[in-house]
This record gives structure tokens, sequence and C-alpha cells, in this order.
């Protein structure tokens, strides 16, 4: 995974990198947010450590850059000077963790262990062609999403595939972001519950992508979307 450190204290962006490089990711380590930006642009990162306190763009007006909002990718903040109403300010323009310095090698472990599954379905999703490959059949099904601010709102599944569905919702979905989904297939196998990827929003809802389901669960939707698709 490719780790962008936007941090800029030397000494601090240094032991960052050797903390991400030590547990086999690739780090990227910039001293702005302007960098970080300009990383983004090209989109080599795969998740983003934030210090919030930056000269020029502050942390804070990175997460809300539009470029940054649009490209989703899992941002942890880390802040020195850590007080409740920031951490706030960034949970709610969707970081996903808020952390003080210093930050240990656990502490950090156990981020990216969390911040992983967000990129690889990240990358799942980017490949167009693999997305092709999953059939995908007409349904009209009651679900359950509930955000990962634990929110939660009613939905329909108007396409089902093995790896994902297309939901309409009254709710505010983010590309990037995930939601938990629970629905129950037309099938004698009982209700299912995902965490899923958001990969993208338009006029016809939401794309939704899998990312936890076992094997047993991605082959009974498999045949059960054969078994609709037939009828």
């Amino acid at each position: 995974m490719r780790v962008l450190i936007v941090e800029d204290e030397t000494s601090v962006r240094e032991v960052f990198r050797d903390l991400v490089t030590a547990l086999g990711h690739e780090a990227i380590p910039v001293e702005s947010a302007e960098r970080g930006l300009e990383n983004l642009q090209h989109d080599q990162a795969e998740a983003v450590l934030l210090d919030v306190r930056l000269p020029g763009m502050s942390g804070l007006a990175f997460l809300e850059h539009p470029e940054v909002r649009a490209a989703g990718v899992p941002i942890v903040v880390v802040s020195g000077m850590a007080s409740e109403d920031e951490a706030r300010a960034c949970l709610r323009l969707g970081a996903l963790d808020y952390l003080r310095k210093p930050v240990t090698l656990q502490r950090l472990t156990v981020v990216l262990e969390l911040i992983e599954p967000y990129a690889r379905a990240r990358r799942r999703a980017a490949h167009r062609e693999e997305r092709r490959q999953a059939p995908r059949a007409p349904v009209s099904l009651a679900v359950r999403l509930v955000s990962d601010r634990g929110t939660g709102s009613a939905g329909t599944c108007t396409q089902l595939s093995a790896l994902g569905m297309k939901v309409r919702t009254a709710t505010r979905l983010r590309a990037g972001r995930t939601v938990r989904v629970g629905f129950a297939p037309p099938d004698a196998g009982g209700p299912l519950e995902a965490v899923a990827l958001v990969t993208r929003v338009d006029g016809d809802g939401a794309a939704l992508w899998f990312m936890d389901l076992v094997p047993s669960e991605t082959h009974r939707l498999a045949s059960l979307v054969t078994r609709l698709l037939d009828a």
C-alpha cells in the first residue's frame, strides 16, 4: 500500500516514513499539504497520514479540498496538539481516525490494518474490466445502510452482482466512503451483511463494492444472479 505522509517536521516525517516502511508499505513523505495535493492529483497514494498544523494549507483545508474529497482516499489525521473540537472537525470532514503524537508502532500498525481494506477495495474497484466480468441482475430488494458514523437509513437495491450492488436511497452517499449494508437475497440462504465501499454515485443511485464477503457468500450471490438472469 502506498501511504502519503504529509508532515512538515523533518524528524517526525522520517519517523513515520520508517514506521510505514517497517510495516511493509511504501512511504511517500511530503512536507506540505500542497505537495500532498499534487500527489493525489496524480493518483499515486492509496492512503494518507496527515498532520493538521501545516504551513500554508492546513490539514483541515486539505480535508475540505474538492479534489481530496473526490479522490476518496482514506485519511488518518495526526496531531501533536489534539483537541476535541479539532478531532470532531477532522472526522466530520471525512478522516477515518484522529491520532495524537507521538504515535507508536503498535498504534500505527492497527491504523494501517484498518486502512488497508479500503485501499485494496479501491484498487479492485478501479479495474473496470473486473467489474464488467461480474453479471448484474435487476432486482428490487430492501436494504439497510449504516454509515461509518453509525447513522442508519433505508434503501432499495436495484442491481445485484456477486461483488456488489446498485442502491437507491434518500441518504447522501459519498464515493470513497464505506457503509455497512444488510439485505435478504431472494433465496433460502438467509440475510447477509457486508461492509461495502461506495465506488460511484450518479443519477441512478450509488454503486457499492462488497469488501468482506467470504468465498461461500460470494458464490451464493453469483449462483443467485445466474438464476435470476436465466429466469
